[in-house]
């Protein structure tokens, strides 16, 4: 496939955003200036004020002397480049590729865009309507290279579009300028009489070199294709996204859906053939105002089963409020691993962890009490129970350790130890009774203790002996002394956990 680029010129970038913003400023002179030694001198300046004579660079006194009635505002230096970073992330309606082209452009990869639009002179037409009605006047052109699309846009008033193969022909009736040169060099050309590209190309390769440099040749070999060209984009392309533009504003809750499954049917057949599965994927809604609505869903294992990932999508697809319609959706794999197929067992139950039916319902009840209500814990080889395991998001993730299971351990222990009060006979005996949020439990049985050394090797201090109590209401609990008994101080004792 041909590259295609487009290159879009707002000529009056800054004064439409001011009519934009006030448009009482629409049907009179006015420009924006800032100081410049000692001077105000004109930095831009809206069609009427130009018509007028007041052209950027004229100082303020002179240009209000020839227009009384002219407007003067404050410039704000930062403002074209925030403009155009706005604009160009708006503009991921139209292609997927956008990058600034200061002062006042951008540019576009629109290869195999257009024919999303029914042709490249509608997809064209289409987006100078939509900038016309933000507000904006601009020049667009399209070409088989960044350079001729340029060009073409600031130049070729006649012509938007430059068919494969012809950059060269519509190069020549083009003026020095057209190339994107430096200033003094086009001083040189003008001093020569070299006022259109036609005069210069037909001189050989080595004069045109050695008398202007291989800059000047760069630029013409760009705009030819003879050398590449590259710019940056503003948002850096995602490899696994898929885009499904809208000939008309969607507004059904039924065409969301189907938008859903078609970018989901695409995105899965993709990740099937190279063995990706999705663990996070981000759905996004381009409305015509301009605002972007959102899903996000998770998955427990890599996963693409466009059915199973639908589901997760579909409790949520109610939240998009669609407006005046929605023009551009998009999908994208944010977070991937690998999903090769799994060797299935003939002769095996294949239930547990590995059995994809678990992971879909862990994400089906995810997606309806959220992901963080649901957890997954593996071994963690610590003696303190508190740092005995580690959590994980991963079904496929392997403990590392086994499961301590022939200790007796309690079904809920706290994050962190509760102090209390106990009352205990001497010495290493289980408490008589303990009070615990001022409620006090007399004790009817009791087992331990159970030692548990301080881990050394993270921090200092003093072993633990854990005691299984049970209170005369037939609540059991996971009580510990720290440190040895001793007759000369008072000792504590903590609350670690329950039993029932």
């Amino acid at each position: 496939m041909e590259k295609r680029f487009v290159t879009i010129w707002f000529p009056h970038l800054k004064t439409d955003w001011f009519v934009i913003k006030n448009p009482a400023l629409k049907s009179i002179p006015f420009v924006l200036a800032s100081p410049d030694h000692g001077r105000m001198v004109i930095t831009a300046a809206n069609e009427i004020a130009i018509i007028a004579g007041a052209n950027p660079g004229t100082v303020v006194a002179d240009a209000r002397a020839l227009i009384p009635g002219l407007q003067v505002l404050d410039d704000q230096p930062e403002l074209a480049g925030k403009l155009l970073k706005a604009l160009g992330k708006w503009f991921i309606r139209f292609s997927p590729c956008v990058g600034v082209d200061p002062p006042e452009g951008l540019i576009i990869d629109a290869t195999g865009c257009s024919h999303l639009w029914g042709g490249e002179a509608k997809y064209l037409s289409t987006i100078q309507e939509r900038l016309k009605q933000l507000g904006y006047t601009i020049r667009i052109a399209i070409a088989n290279t960044i350079g001729m699309a340029w060009a073409a846009a600031h130049f070729a008033h006649d012509r938007s579009i430059i068919e494969p193969g012809e950059q060269k022909t519509a190069m020549l009736s083009l003026p020095p300028a057209a190339l994107r040169l430096e200033m003094d060099m086009l001083e040189r050309f003008q001093k020569l009489g070299l006022y259109q590209l036609k005069d210069i190309v037909k001189m050989p390769a080595s004069v045109l070199r050695r008398r202007f440099g291989d800059y000047f040749l760069q630029r013409v070999n760009q705009a030819l294709g003879k050398e590449e060209e590259y710019f940056e984009p503003l948002v850096p392309f995602k490899i696994y996204q898929e885009r499904l533009p809208c000939l008309e504003p969607i507004v059904t809750a039924t065409g969301i859906e189907i938008a859903v499954q078609r970018l989901l049917e695409l995105l899965c057949h993709r990740l099937q053939q190279e063995e990706l599965g999705l663990r996070t994927a981000i759905f996004c809604c381009y409305r015509v105002d301009g605002k972007v609505e959102k899903i996000e869903i998770g998955t427990s294992r890599p996963s693409h089963n466009h059915f199973h990932l639908f589901k997760l999508f579909e409790n949520h697809l109610g939240q998009i409020e669609p407006a005046m319609g929605i023009e551009l959706f998009t999908l994208e794999a944010q977070k991937l691993e690998d999903a090769a197929p799994v060797q299935i067992k003939l002769w095996e139950n294949t239930g547990g962890l590995e059995h994809s039916d678990l992971s879909e319902l862990l994400d089906r009840i995810a997606g309806k009490i959220g992901s963080n209500n649901i957890k997954r814990y593996l071994p963690a080889e610590h003696y303190w129970p508190e740092r005995s395991y580690k959590p994980t998001d991963s079904l496929q993730e392997k403990p590392a350790t086994f499961w301590q299971t022939h200790k007796l351990r309690p079904i809920q222990l706290l994050p962190t130890p509760e102090k209390i009060e106990v009352t205990a006979p001497i010495p290493d005996y289980p408490p008589m009774l303990f009070r615990h949020k001022n409620e006090v439990h007399k004790i009817a049985k009791a087992d331990g203790p159970e030692r548990i050394e301080q881990e050394w090797w993270i921090e200092d201090g003093e072993h633990r002996d854990y005691y299984c109590v049970e209170d005369e209401k037939g609540q059991r609990f996971w009580l510990f002394r720290l440190g040895h008994y001793t007759g000369d101080k008072s000792h504590q004792w903590f609350l670690h956990g329950y039993f029932a």
